[in-house]
């Protein structure tokens, strides 16, 4: 890890930060199950209006306990503040929705998050927005795609399925030239491997339901920024939207930070074993980790990120559907589940999305993306093989 991010300031930020003076002195932070809070006096209560973004006043804008979480992955990112949402979409939406008006142009990697597509593809043409979509590997394509009237370039790194990468220092130094705003989905790498900010992206979403909740029980999700930026998402989308984040959601985010540091080295190190064992296989074509040597745009990763996550794919060198099934009904101790960044491992093929009678891109008949959770390896090992087996 880099000097300016060791492992004394993660676990202060984890286990002490904003908790020296809880109520009654509490270990664990308490849950603010209230709706409204009152004030004492005619002055106090009009003084808080005038901001509320800087108040409590009604748990649709701001609360102790989604506060101090906020409070928490700001630090993590390196960020000013950090806004919690209801959902990872509803960070997505509103980063981008508040920087986006009719006319507008965007620029977004084509191989985003699926609801990030739509909301690319589909839902801001209906206000009159145009899009240009890029593969992104390097900053040319992004430099060629801007228009006078171009406002967001919006990047994940590593991407969805295929976890290519975007040169992200480049990428930011392109945009301020033109005023542009950058917005990155980080939900792969965390901030435990990857700070955006530190190489000058603009804002930072995430997942909150994947590394950060860690355990598959709360979906929500967190937009991090400078303090001008969060303040404009706050009054602009997130108090008329109103995707408001639930305070026993915000307390089991908070609970389970605690481990963060703990659970994201053995992500990595679970899926970075399962990788190079897919990939001395002679069933399998190709092994998508940016982590891996083989990997096309590994020197970049080792530049970008001080680690990876438990997310990865691999392809099989046949294309028979059947197989692929076959496999997939194999599989032990891979849940068969969407989403990932919990402790359970998964098995997610692309296949799912093409009904029998439908064609399926060739490149994702046989694509297969896993999660590598926190079980012992050679069991996760040994599942893989005996399922890959199942079809020789």
């Amino acid at each position: 890890m880099s000097k300016e991010y060791t492992q004394p300031e993660i676990t202060e930020i984890l286990h002490h930060m904003g908790e020296h003076s809880l109520p009654e002195n509490a270990v664990a932070p308490p849950i603010f199950q209230s709706s409204i809070f009152c004030f004492e006096s005619f002055e106090a209560f009009q003084e808080a209006l005038k901001n509320e973004s800087e108040h409590y006043i009604y748990s649709r804008g701001n609360n102790p306990t989604v506060n101090l979480c906020e409070e928490k992955i700001a630090a993590l990112e390196h960020t000013e503040r950090a806004k919690l949402v209801s959902s990872g979409v509803a960070a997505i939406s509103c980063a981008i929705m508040a920087y986006m008006k009719q006319g507008d142009h965007a620029i977004c990697i084509r191989s985003s998050y699926d609801w990030t597509g739509y909301i690319f593809h589909t839902y801001l043409k209906r206000f009159g927005v145009d899009v240009t979509f890029v593969d992104g590997n390097t900053v040319e394509e992004f430099e060629q795609a801007i228009r006078p009237n171009t406002r967001v370039i919006y990047l994940e790194s590593p991407a969805t399925f295929t976890f290519t990468l975007q040169p992200l220092r480049q990428i930011a130094e392109l945009a301020k030239k033109h005023n542009i705003k950058t917005i990155i989905d980080n939900t792969w790498a965390t901030p435990i491997f990857q700070n955006p900010a530190d190489l000058g992206i603009d804002l930072v979403v995430h997942s909150a339901s994947k590394y950060f909740g860690g355990n598959s029980d709360v979906v929500a999700g967190v937009i991090c920024g400078s303090n001008e930026d969060i303040t404009h998402i706050f009054r602009t989308e997130f108090l008329p939207m109103g995707p408001v984040p639930d305070p026993f959601m915000a307390w089991l985010i908070l609970r389970n930070l605690r481990t963060l540091h703990l659970r994201m080295p053995v992500h990595y190190r679970n899926a970075l074993g399962l990788a190079e064992f897919l990939e001395a296989r002679d069933d399998v074509e190709c092994v998508n980790y940016p982590l891996l040597p083989s990997f096309p745009q590994y020197e970049l990763a080792k530049e970008q990120m001080r680690g990876g996550s438990g997310l990865f794919s691999f392809r099989l060198k046949t294309r028979d559907r059947q197989k692929v099934k076959d496999i997939t009904n194999h599989v032990r101790f891979f849940k068969l589940a969407v989403s990932w960044g919990g402790y359970e491992s998964l098995f997610d093929p692309s296949l799912l999305k093409y009904t029998d009678d439908e064609e399926a891109p060739d490149d994702r008949i046989s694509l297969i993306r896993v999660h590598a959770g926190l079980e012992e390896l050679e069991l996760l090992k040994d599942d893989l093989a005996q399922a890959l087996d199942s079809v020789k």
